[in-house]
């Protein structure tokens, strides 16, 4: 019998997405994406005769029934989540289901926006005696978040964060990252689309962001990254020092 393979769309740019993730897509039988989060110029790689659902309009039942209906028919389904699905993917449902029907899967791994939006601005989250932590998370909506997990607990820290689904709630997001410990000039990038063409980028301080982001129109669809990564203070890594190589060198001699 066939599967069901859940494969991450990559951030938005369709050249972005893994190689045996565009050999999933090409060879489809039934491709059921994740509507406007995923860009439909990936649908371009599917075969004209590929059946495409937007899960946009589709309930969890509805789209494991059409994942069902497929592989009893013996067809390749694929299910392509945005960016990466171990990231707020909402896939571990939808294998719950899979399971109960007794129905195989397999998961491809897709480069997550977090990734994008850093690699867009050219930047590394990780910067030696700056920060060598990320924290990826997202303010409380429709789905809580633990109290222990709050964006004002996470921010006494002070390290790198990425901020998901929260830029509609940006003044609530400020004022969580300063009680909790942001200084207010603390480097703050709002990337609405990261990789896509109409991608928007604003550079700022936690004291200005709020007001630059509401000027700038964007409230959905983009991410929050905040940290001294994004400033000017900086420290070359020890990798390529030509100190440490042979320091490195003359330890693995003496192993």
């Amino acid at each position: 019998m066939a599967k069901v393979h859940f494969v991450g769309a990559g951030p938005g740019d369709p050249e972005l997405i893994t190689f045996k993730g565009y050999q999933l897509l090409k060879s489809a039988d039934v491709v059921i994406y994740a509507g406007s989060l995923v860009n439909p110029d990936l649908l371009n790689y599917c075969s004209k005769d590929c059946k495409v659902f937007n899960s946009a309009s589709m309930d969890l039942i509805e789209i494991i029934d059409e994942m069902e209906r497929g592989v009893r028919a013996n067809k390749e389904v694929i299910r392509l989540q945005t960016g990466d699905f171990s990231i707020y993917g909402s896939i571990r449902e939808q294998i719950e289901e899979l399971k109960k029907r007794e129905i195989e899967f397999t998961c491809t791994p897709g480069v997550s926006s977090f990734l994008g939006a850093a690699s867009s601005l050219g930047v590394e989250y990780t910067v030696p005696e700056v920060s060598q932590s990320v924290i990826i998370t997202r303010m409380a909506g429709r789905t809580p978040v633990p109290e222990k997990e709050s964006l004002r607990s996470f921010a006494q820290h002070q390290t790198s964060m990425v901020i998901f689904l929260s830029v509609q709630e940006i003044k609530r997001v400020v004022e969580e990252l300063l009680t909790g410990g942001y200084p207010p000039s603390t480097p703050v990038a709002v990337i609405y689309k990261a990789t896509w063409p109409e991608e928007k980028k604003v550079v700022s301080t936690l004291e200005k962001i709020a007001d630059q982001i509401e000027a700038a129109d964007i409230t959905k669809t983009a991410l929050i990254l905040v940290g001294e990564f994004l400033g000017d203070e900086f420290h070359y890594s020890k990798l390529y020092d030509a100190s440490f190589k042979h320091e490195y060198r003359d330890v693995k001699s003496d192993d």
